[in-house]
C-alpha cells in the first residue's frame, strides 16, 4: 500500500471508522477500523479517536477526509441536529489537523456518501442533477451536477404539509410508527415529489443502511424520476471523504 493514498474517517453517532482509500477503484487499501464514538462526543474527544486510528496506520502520509453530520462551510461545522452542541463554530479543519498533525478536510457526511456514489456507485457515468438520499435517523441529501457537488443541500430539514421531512419519511419514522413498507413508501412518495418540484432531477439515489431493503420499498414509491438504490453502502462515507481530501 502506497503512504502517500488519502485516508477516510467517516464520523457516526455510534461508530467512527476509518481507512486508506485508493481512489483508482474507490476501495479500502487496507482493512477498515472501528472505535466507539466517545460520550460525550465532543471535539476534542473525537479529534483524539481520530487520532488513534490513524496511528494504527503508521505508513500512510496522505492527506485525511473526515465527515460530520452537520453543516460545514469552510471548514467550520455550523449545525448539531445529531452531534454534541458544542461542535456549532467549531473549526473542524484547524481542530483536526492539530490534533493529528495530518492535512484534515471536513465534509458534510451525506454529502461524502454522494460524491462516492456519482464517482464510483449507482450513479457513476450519470449526467445531469443527481439526488442522493441517505434514509437513516434523519434523511441527509447531496446535489451533484455533472460531478459537481452543491454542498450542504439539507433536504431533509424540508417541511412538507406542516412537518419537517425527515421526522415522518426518514427510517427512524418507519421503525419508531411501525409502518408497514407501503404506508412508509406513500410518505417517500410525498418527499420525492416534493424534491421532484423543486430541482427536476435527472436521478434519485436512495442510500443508508435501508437500502439493502430495496426491494421492499423503492418499487411503491410512485414518481416519475428513476430511482435507484446506492451500491457503496457503508463504504460510501469514507470513500467519499477520501475523495474529498483531494478535490
Amino acid at each position: 500500500m502506497s503512504g502517500d493514498l488519502p485516508f477516510g474517517i467517516d464520523f457516526g453517532g455510534t461508530g467512527i471508522k476509518g481507512a486508506p482509500v485508493d481512489l483508482g477503484t474507490g476501495d479500502f487499501a487496507a482493512e477498515r477500523v472501528r472505535a466507539t464514538t466517545p460520550k460525550p462526543s465532543t471535539p476534542e474527544a473525537v479529534a483524539e479517536v481520530f487520532a488513534g486510528i490513524l496511528e494504527q496506520f503508521p505508513d500512510s502520509r496522505g492527506p485525511v477526509g473526515v465527515t460530520v453530520p452537520g453543516v460545514v462551510r469552510h471548514g467550520v461545522v455550523h449545525s448539531a441536529a445529531n452531534i454534541d452542541k458544542s461542535w456549532l463554530g467549531t473549526d473542524a479543519d484547524a481542530l483536526f489537523t492539530k490534533a493529528t498533525g495530518r492535512d484534515v478536510h471536513v465534509v458534510n457526511d451525506a454529502d461524502a456518501a454522494g460524491l462516492a456514489e456519482v464517482r464510483y456507485g449507482a450513479a457513476r457515468g450519470r449526467d445531469g442533477l443527481v439526488i442522493v438520499t441517505t434514509l437513516g435517523t434523519g434523511i441527509g441529501s447531496a446535489l451533484v451536477y455533472d460531478g459537481v457537488l452543491v454542498p450542504n443541500s439539507e433536504l431533509g430539514h424540508l417541511e412538507i404539509d406542516g412537518h419537517g421531512a425527515e421526522k415522518r419519511a426518514a427510517n427512524s419514522a418507519r421503525e419508531s410508527e411501525d409502518l408497514s413498507w407501503a404506508k412508509w413508501a406513500q410518505r417517500l412518495t410525498t418527499y420525492y415529489r416534493t424534491l421532484e418540484m423543486l430541482f427536476s432531477p435527472d436521478l434519485f439515489v436512495v442510500g443508508g443502511g435501508i437500502s439493502k431493503k430495496s426491494d421492499e420499498f423503492l418499487p411503491l414509491i410512485d414518481i416519475d424520476t428513476e430511482i435507484v438504490p446506492a451500491t457503496l453502502r457503508n463504504k460510501a462515507g469514507i470513500v467519499g471523504a477520501a475523495l474529498c481530501a483531494t478535490r
